[in-house]
């Protein structure tokens, strides 16, 4: 289906708005033989093949922020989605909803992509927000959601700002006690770096393409 731009969400040739329906397909399915929400799981962007990586950065540049929205407002698949949308395009209008989203930690495999974006805007605001997280998440053994993914996202943006955050999960015994011990931060912190840093290479790939 072809598309254009009409300031919010996208409009057919036809003239008609595409339905949240039409949403989830062009942004989160892509390709109904390889769902572009399962390659985002698991931190593979940086393995996936030039033309994945290329596509994901064009619609992040270009799904207009009522599109994003829509996405928000459903199951896990399309928050992933969007989530990792707004990481490629630090749009940082998105902090507060993805932080709420993260705290309340409604639906599975979601937080991966928020962790991503918050590790992408890189500012003290996002360190607080994963810092609240993991205070109320960490503590919780019950409780086995994306605490991993925020550690290495709190990490990352420990390096950036030279800060230290982390230390109070990783040297008072409260990772070692918790769901995720068997885990290593440091190996998701790395994730973290890695898919930043294909990110940035997208990006500043677009810039130089860009007439």
């Amino acid at each position: 289906m072809s598309t254009a731009r009409d300031n919010g969400s996208e409009i057919t040739e036809a003239g008609t708005r595409l339905t949240a329906a039409d949403i989830v397909q062009r942004y989160v399915i892509w390709d109904r033989d390889e769902p572009r929400y399962l390659k985002l799981l698991g931190g593979k962007l940086p393995r996936l093949s030039n033309r994945f990586k290329a596509a994901l950065a064009d619609d992040a540049r270009h799904i207009s922020d009522e599109d994003l929205c829509e996405l928000l407002r459903r199951d896990w698949r399309p928050r992933l989605t969007a989530a990792w949308l707004i990481g490629m395009d630090r749009r940082l209008r998105f902090r507060q909803t993805l932080g709420d989203l993260l705290l309340n930690s409604e639906v599975c495999y979601a937080g991966q992509g928020y962790c991503f974006a918050l590790a992408s805007f890189g500012q003290s605001h996002d360190a607080e927000i994963l810092t609240a997280y993991l205070d109320r998440y960490l503590p919780r053994t019950d409780c086995y959601y994306d605490q991993h993914w925020a550690i290495g996202a709190l990490l990352h943006l420990d390096d950036r700002l030279g800060t230290h955050h982390a230390d109070r999960f990783l040297t008072t015994g409260l990772w070692q006690a918790s769901a995720f011990s068997r885990l290593d931060p440091a190996a998701y912190h790395q994730v973290i770096n890695d898919l930043r840093d294909t990110a940035r290479a997208l990006g500043n790939a677009a810039s130089r393409n860009t007439p």
